[in-house]
């Protein structure tokens, strides 16, 4: 539990508006920590920075309800549990998010199923056209 407050007390501190020039603000829910330091890498060359990482579930349900990001990449099994639980949470408050699954789009929730999905293994190019598909910008 100590854990979960701790998530929340420095999802407080990032909350601030994103100002013009920064990077996009990333939520990352993902338990495995060689793809969490991979995808962490290509956000950062795509112009994000991830200034969340969520192992578990129920901090990544903490920091969606605390933190200020503009976009969130969620991985559909984390440690064995569903990541709904953070989606929804992403959903209520309108916060854009992706879906990074080795799944396929049959893994994800079947309310989210309108939410980019990148299919593991992904190339970045993949997850590019997520993320800006998700906010909402043209890439062209």
């Amino acid at each position: 539990m100590r854990k979960v407050e701790a998530a929340r007390d420095a999802a407080r501190v990032m909350k601030r508006d994103r100002a013009p020039g920064e990077p996009f603000r990333l939520l990352l829910v993902e338990d495995e920590a060689l793809i969490a330091l991979m995808l962490e890498d290509m956000v950062e060359g795509m112009g994000c920075a991830v200034t969340a990482l969520a192992p578990r579930v129920a901090l990544g349900v903490a920091m969606a309800d605390t933190g200020q990001f503009d976009v969130a990449i969620l991985d559909v099994n984390v440690a064995g549990e569903n990541v709904e639980p953070v989606a929804e949470r992403l959903a209520a408050r309108g916060v854009p998010f992706i879906f990074a699954t080795g799944y396929g789009e049959a893994g994800v929730p079947l309310r989210y199923r309108d939410r980019p999905v990148v299919a593991k293994p992904f190339r970045s190019e993949q997850l590019e056209a997520a993320i800006h598909k998700a906010v909402g910008v043209d890439r062209a």
